[in-house]
């Protein structure tokens, strides 16, 4: 967010627009995958239905973990990314470089 204090500009909204989408996508593709991997066994192999249904709450729950968690991660790091970029452009004494650079 914009250290000034007024409004985001209309690059802040896109910026964090795309940050929420990539976070959504990103978290959707995992967690298919790891449905998948956790499930797949259960349909490729012919399992028994106690078994297939224990598989199934397992990768579903672990999905749902997995999407939440790497949606809250994506977003916490680009939170911390903006708020240091503010910080970051300026060098701490005028007229001299940031050590960092």
């Amino acid at each position: 967010m914009s250290m000034h204090g007024g409004r985001r500009s209309q690059a802040e909204r896109d910026a964090i627009t795309v940050e929420i989408g990539y976070a959504l996508f990103s978290a959707a593709f995992a967690a298919a995958l790891v449905f998948g991997a956790v499930v797949g066994p259960a349909y490729a192999f012919d399992l028994s239905a106690g078994v297939r249904g224990t598989l199934v709450a397992a990768g579903a729950s672990a999905a749902a973990v997995l999407f939440v968690a790497r949606v809250a991660a994506v977003l916490v790091r680009f939170q911390r990314r903006e708020a240091g970029a503010d910080e970051a452009a300026q060098p701490n004494q005028p007229g001299r470089t940031n050590p960092d650079s």
